[in-house]
C-alpha cells in the first residue's frame, strides 16, 4: 500500500502523524511470526522497510545469543549499527528500558547511561514504582534533558496517568512538553483493543504540555488509530502489540502494520527530522509551535 505523503516544511493545518514501528518484543520471538525480526541484519531489513512505508521511528528490543531479551549496550549498539548502515539517520532510534521482569530500575537507567541513545522509552511503573525511588528516577529524567535523549513514558491505566501527573507537578518528570504512550491493554489470551480504551486515559491527563501516542492490541488497531488520528495523537504499530491486520488476516510483514496505519490516517507523515523537532526540549519551543 502506498502511504501518505510525507509533511512538507510548510506548517500544515494537522499536526504531522507521526508513526513509530516496534517490530518485535521482549517476549515474543520466531513462534509468534516467523517474521518477527531477531538478529541485526532481520532488525535493519525491517527498519529499512517500514521507513519506505511511512515510520518515522523505530523502538528497539535487542536479544542475547540466546535470543532472549536483553539490556545490554554492545547488543543495542550492534543493532543500531546495522540499521544506520542501512538507511542512515533516516528514522529515530529510540531504545527501551523494558524489564520484562529481568531487571531492576538502577541496571535499566544503568543501559541508558551506557549506551546514550537519541530516544529511550520507559514505563514509569518500572523506573519508578514507590515512593521511595522518585529521587534516582527525577535525577535520572532530569540527566536525560541535558544529554538531549528523547523520553518517552510509557504508561498502561487511568490511575498510572494520574500518578505520572501528580509527578509532573511535583517536579519529578522535568520538560514543558513531555511524550506518552498510552497501552491499551496487556500481554494476554485474547486481549483486544478497541477505541472506547482511550477515553479514561486522556480524561486523567488534561491534555497539557503532552505529545501522545498509543499502542494497541488484536485486529481492531486500526479503528483505534482512526480514533487516535481524530484526537491529535500519533500512533506505534507493529508486531509487539499486534500482529493482525484490520480485515482480521494475519499480517505478512511489520511493514504491512504501517502502511495499513497510513492509509486509513487522514493526516500528513512526519519524517524523523520533523519527529525530531516536534520532540524537541524546551528551548526549541519556535519549531514545535512550526510544525504544530
Amino acid at each position: 500500500a502506498k502511504p501518505i505523503p510525507r509533511a512538507g516544511p510548510a506548517a500544515p493545518s494537522w499536526r504531522p502523524l507521526r508513526i513509530a514501528v516496534a517490530p518485535n518484543a521482549g517476549p515474543r520471538g520466531k513462534a509468534d511470526h516467523q517474521m518477527l525480526p531477531i538478529t541485526p541484519a532481520e532488525v535493519s531489513e525491517a527498519a529499512a522497510w517500514c521507513l519506505e512505508a511511512g515510520a518515522c521511528m523505530r523502538y528497539m528490543h535487542v536479544r542475547d545469543n540466546d535470543g532472549r531479551h536483553t539490556l545490554d549496550v554492545e547488543a543495542y549498539e550492534a543493532a543500531s549499527a546495522a540499521v544506520r548502515d542501512a538507511i542512515g539517520d533516516k528514522l529515530i532510534l529510540q531504545a527501551t528500558s523494558e524489564a520484562v521482569g529481568m531487571y531492576q530500575p538502577a541496571e535499566q537507567m544503568a543501559m541508558v547511561r551506557g549506551l546514550r541513545p537519541e530516544a529511550v522509552s520507559m514505563a514509569i511503573r518500572e523506573l519508578v514504582p514507590d515512593d521511595a525511588s522518585e529521587r534516582d528516577a527525577a535525577e535520572f529524567f532530569a540527566w536525560l534533558g541535558r544529554e538531549n535523549i528523547s523520553p518517552q513514558y510509557i504508561l498502561y491505566s487511568e490511575d498510572e496517568v494520574r500518578r505520572f501527573m501528580d509527578l509532573r507537578r511535583r517536579s519529578g518528570i522535568p520538560g514543558e512538553t513531555v511524550f506518552v504512550l498510552y497501552v491499551w491493554g496487556r500481554y494476554s489470551a485474547g486481549q483486544i483493543s478497541g477505541p472506547a480504551d482511550l477515553l479514561p486515559f486522556l480524561g486523567a491527563a488534561g491534555g497539557a504540555g503532552i505529545h501522545w501516542g498509543f499502542c494497541a492490541f488484536g485486529p481492531r488497531e486500526g479503528a483505534c488509530a482512526l480514533m487516535v488520528t481524530a484526537l491529535g495523537g500519533h500512533a506505534r504499530v507493529g508486531f509487539e502489540n499486534n500482529r493482525w491486520l484490520n480485515n482480521g488476516d494475519l499480517a505478512p510483514y511489520n511493514v504491512a502494520q504501517v502502511a495499513a496505519g497510513a492509509e486509513l490516517m487522514s493526516r500528513p507523515l512526519a519524517d524523523a527530522d520533523m519527529a525530531r523537532a516536534l520532540l524537541a526540549g524546551p528551548g526549541d519551543t519556535a519549531i514545535r509551535e512550526a510544525v504544530a
